[in-house]
Order: C-alpha cells, then structure tokens, then sequence
C-alpha cells in the first residue's frame, strides 16, 4: 500500500477555520515556532536569575516585566492569528519563518535590555516578527472578504504601535518619561485585539487555543528545569554536594511538578467554548502567570547555587524569588479559570490557604535554610495536589 502523503500548495485562499472543527490539534510548525522562544525566555530568565544572587532583585523585576512582556505578547499574536487563519500553505510558512528569525533577534537582545535598559535590539526583533505578522493580517483582509474589517484592524493597529515602539526604543523621548510610556503603549497593544473584533470575531478555536497554552505552559516548566540544571551543574563542578543541595534539588523536581499538575486539573477547551466572551480574561491573566513560572526557574536557579558559595543576595530574599512566582502562579491560575466554570476543580479557600503558607515559608528561613523554604513551598503545593484529588474523589467540588 503506497505511503500517503501531505501535498504543501504554494497558496491557498486565507479564509476563517471553523470554530468547531474536530480533532484540531497543535500543528507541527506551531511546535517549531514555540521552539524559537526557548532562546528568548532562557535569557530573560539567566539574567534575573543574576540580578537576584547579586542582591538587585528589585530593580531586576521591572525590565524582566517589560522583556517578557514582548516575548509573551508576541507568542499570542501568531498564536490567535493561527487559530483562525492557519492555511499552512507556502506563504503561510515563509511569514512564520520570518516571525521566527523576529523572536531570535529579541532574544539576542534582552542582555543589553537588561543590563544597559538598550531595547533597540529587542524592538528590531520585534520590527522583523511584526512586517511578517502585519502581512499575515493583510492577506487575510484582502482573502477573507466576510472578515476584511477586522483584519484590516489588526493591520493597522499593529503598524501603528509598531512605530511608536520604535520610538521609544531610539530614545527620541526623556528618560524619565519611558516606563509610563512601556505602560501606556502596552495598553493599546491589549486594546488593539478588542477594538479590532468589534467588526466581527475571529474564528479562533477553544481546544485549539487551550492546548496552545498548556503546551507553552510546559515550555516554561521546561525553562525552569533548565535553569535549576544550571545551578546543579555549578553546584558539581565547584564539588559542593552537601544536604541542603540534594534537599533543593529534589524539591526544585517535585514543586515543578506539582505546578504541572495543577496547571492541567482544569481543562479549559469547553470552558472557553462556552464562554468566548470571556476569553481576554483567560488570555490575558496568562501574561502574569507565564511570568511566574519564568520568574520561578531564575529563583530555582539562584536558590541551587546558594548551597554551593555565598551570594550578596540574602537567603530570605533567595526564599522569597521561589515563594512569590509560586504565590501569583496559583493564585492567577484560579483567578482566570474561575469566571470560565460554574464551580472551579480548587476552592478559593484552598488556594489562599496554600498561597498564605507558602509566603510564610521564608519567613523561617534562620531556622531550616534555604532548602527548607524550597521543600517546605513544594510539599504545600503537593499538599493542595492531594486535597483537591480528595475532593473529587468524594464528589465535593466548589468555591
């Protein structure tokens, strides 16, 4: 029997997928894009993990926001651009290709970001990631004739912002004046989805776009496998192999874990399906919740490597680069499920519950050390694991 197999066109006419289209799952090239984000994220995340052991954790988390808000917020572009419009024709790809090579000039470009507040090579990636995007968006309105206003929007309000970004990045504008202006151009990049589909709604599907996040989700967890090895290897090659390093490695592998689980005890396909209208909430509250998980692996990291020398930062501040992206990773994690479903898998209770013993953790740290507050943050995670399978097993389930 011969071998079937996938025939590319050149092009294909642009029209809106069907919003329940079976069986649509992640494509391969939608893999291969996630994948040039590695390099992005893994830098963001090296360089807060620096700022944190030499004591500037604070003034690292404003440029990490900032850094990681490009990163996320061109991950959503394509993503909900492809959920609707994926023709996964040759132009098709081109276009993505060239929105990849965007995403590894950005990349290339969150050290002097970070270090030297530099964002022309990070706004010249962007530049690069949005003439592929913009064109994506033009095709759609000149193929899509029941769509054309809305993505002609699109077009245009990207473009738009896109020059005002360049502008701040070449510094036309005072210093003092360029975070309440990251602020305010960061709003209309959020507004510009909104005002856009009041023309019409794009046809993006809600198992698509749901296992869109929960693959991006396992990404980052991944980044923060990464970086905690990071700190492993320094650990070895320095032979420091002592108790408090075994105890951080092993809880740096089950609160990672544990976050997993947790992320994947509520589906949201149906939910989102039911409830598209309340989907910028779900997409948006993500914004907060991928960087938890960013901001985790660089705490992980510096965490690993206390056990091995002595760092400026102090171990209360060590404890709290764990225990706050944990914190806000679960407790954004019920805030955008809640709305989507009439009763969520974890009680509010229980997650406040959880967040309060985990932010009391560092607060030990003189007594059991850094890799206490690790394990002791990784067990309350586990804890509330255990807790929410008892209640479902029970069949109790509510706020």
């Amino acid at each position: 029997m011969a071998e079937a197999t996938s025939r590319i066109r050149l092009r294909v006419r642009m029209s809106a997928r069907p919003i329940d289209e079976p069986h649509r799952v992640t494509s391969p090239l939608e893999l291969l894009f996630d994948l040039t984000f590695v390099v992005a994220v893994a830098a963001v995340t090296a360089q807060l993990a620096h700022q944190i052991a030499d004591g500037h954790a604070l003034e690292g988390i404003v440029p990490f926001l900032q850094v990681f808000f490009a990163i996320w917020w061109a991950w959503m572009n394509f993503t909900w651009f492809a959920s609707s419009y994926d023709t996964d024709d040759v132009i098709y790809r081109l276009l993505t290709m060239l929105q990849m090579a965007g995403v590894l000039v950005l990349g290339a470009g969150v050290s002097a970001a970070a270090n030297d507040s530099d964002y022309r090579p990070v706004a010249l990636g962007y530049l690069i990631m949005r003439i592929g995007l913009v064109a994506q968006w033009l095709r759609a309105g000149v193929e899509d004739k029941a769509n054309r206003r809305t993505a002609l929007r699109y077009a245009a309000g990207i473009a738009i912002l896109q020059v005002a970004w360049i502008l701040l990045a070449l510094g036309v504008m005072p210093s003092s004046t360029l975070l309440p202006l990251f602020v305010v151009l960061a709003g209309l990049e959020l507004a510009v989805p909104r005002w856009a589909e009041r023309a019409s709604p794009t046809n993006w599907h809600p198992h698509h776009i749901a296992e869109r996040y929960g693959l991006f989700t396992i990404i980052l967890l991944g980044e923060s496998v990464f970086a905690a090895t990071t700190g492993v290897e320094g650990a070895l090659q320095n032979a420091e192999i002592s108790g408090s390093f075994i105890t951080i490695a092993i809880a740096s592998l089950i609160l990672l874990f544990a976050l997993w689980w947790l992320y994947f005890l509520q589906p949201a396909g149906e939910a989102l399906s039911d409830r598209r209208h309340r989907s910028y909430l779900w997409g948006y509250g993500h914004y907060g919740i991928f960087a938890a998980l960013t901001a985790l692996g660089a705490g992980l990291e510096v965490a690993v490597e206390q056990t091995g020398h002595a760092l400026k930062a102090s171990p209360i501040t060590v404890g709290y680069a764990v225990a706050i992206p944990a914190s806000v990773f679960l407790a954004l994690l019920w805030a955008v499920h809640a709305p989507l479903v009439a009763k969520p898998v974890i009680p509010l209770a229980m997650v406040l519950s959880c967040v309060a013993l985990i932010l009391l953790s560092p607060l030990a740290v003189g007594w059991i050390g850094v890799s206490g507050v690790v394990a002791a943050i990784a067990t309350a995670c586990a804890l509330l694991i255990a807790a929410t399978i008892t209640r479902q097993a029970t069949g109790r389930l509510g706020y």
